[in-house]
């Protein structure tokens, strides 16, 4: 049945449908070149938000490998070491003056590791454990590198002298110059370089403790000996661990040069055990109590009893029991320290 509506409504309807813009609602028609600009501009934003995406990607992997090429999880070790002397030493902490030695430790260590891996840049396209870094694997040039390492160290060295003391960036300097001038080379060249590497591993807490009081006292000294001692056994444990990488790359590492494991045992058994005596002397120093020496006494037995192990037995789990021992050690001082100046 068909509906005859009046002439009125009629119209009403069909004004409606026939609107000039071809359907209800939406507004009055555009001139044509409006309407094309509109177009063009719709089908223009497929293309902008495309490359705004492949922006957004290579910004990402930018920054990943700027990232990786300054050793982050070294970098926040070191900090953490920095930190710890800045707060145990005999002087009131500044949350301005910790931020400024921690921004400079940030900005020079980063340079340092940059730098490394642009000096070693050909053998750690050797080791397996390497060989995914930036510069191995073409993610960025050598020139690149060696620029960011250079800006980041120089302006991390500034930095300290500008806002701590000089005391403080001398010592940064110093870690800088053993780092890249002495440890890296020689590793090629002398099983010697373990202990040279440990002298730029073990200044950072004196750092934190001089840019606290600008000077050196028998408790940052101590502080040093500790990590120095510690960083032994540590690196001759990955070294194991890690034996045919060395050997491949041609690194002079002792434990790479020593098959049966017989003199890397006992220079593990000797720097861990040596530990014990240091660990305790921050007793008598007056920067620790009778709870930091009952848990470092443990820590330290904990250590050479890992370590007598690798020494008897030359194996992959023994080198790892090491490891985990000294990944454990300083952790777990650092916590009695911290909490014997908080509730002692």
């Amino acid at each position: 049945m068909v509906t005859h509506l009046p002439r009125g409504d009629r119209c009403c309807s069909v004004r409606a449908v026939s609107h000039p813009c071809g359907a209800v609602g939406r507004g009055p028609k555009l001139p044509p070149e409006r309407a094309r600009d509109r177009w063009l501009g719709g089908q223009a934003m497929i293309p902008a938000l495309a490359w705004i995406q492949r922006t957004r990607v290579r910004v990402h992997e930018r920054s990943t490998v700027y990232l990786e090429l300054t050793k982050p999880r070294i970098t926040l070790m070191v900090m953490l070491t920095v930190a710890l002397g800045f707060y145990l030493a005999p002087a009131q902490a500044s949350a301005t003056g910790i931020v400024h030695v921690l921004l400079g430790t940030l900005l020079s260590c980063s340079g340092a590791g940059a730098l490394n891996q642009f000096l070693e840049r050909d053998r750690d396209r050797i080791m397996r454990r390497t060989r995914f870094r930036p510069l191995p694997t073409r993610r960025i040039t050598p020139a690149a590198a060696a620029t960011t390492g250079c800006l980041l160290a120089s302006s991390g060295v500034l930095y300290l002298l500008r806002t701590t003391n000089a005391l403080t960036a001398a010592l940064d300097a110093t870690i800088l110059a053993t780092y890249l001038f002495f440890y890296t080379p020689l590793k090629r060249r002398s099983t010697l370089s373990t202990l040279v590497g440990a002298i730029p591993g073990a200044l950072p807490p004196v750092m934190g403790w001089t840019a606290a009081c600008n000077r050196l006292d028998p408790g940052a000294l101590i502080l040093f000996a500790i990590v120095f001692l510690w960083q032994v056994p540590h690196f001759l444990a990955i070294g194991r661990l890690y034996r045919e990488d060395y050997q491949r790359a041609g690194f002079a590492v002792l434990s790479a040069l020593d098959p049966d494991g017989r003199m890397s045992g006992r220079q593990m058994v000797l720097y861990a055990a040596a530990l014990l005596p240091v660990s305790c002397a921050l007793v008598p120093a007056g920067v620790a109590g009778p709870g930091y020496l009952a848990l470092a006494t443990m820590a330290g037995l904990g250590y050479v009893a890992a370590a007598l192990t690798a020494a008897r037995d030359n194996t992959r789990v023994a080198a790892r029991r090491v490891l985990l021992a000294s990944i454990l050690y300083l952790p777990a001082l650092a916590g009695a320290l911290l909490l014997e100046r908080l509730f002692g």
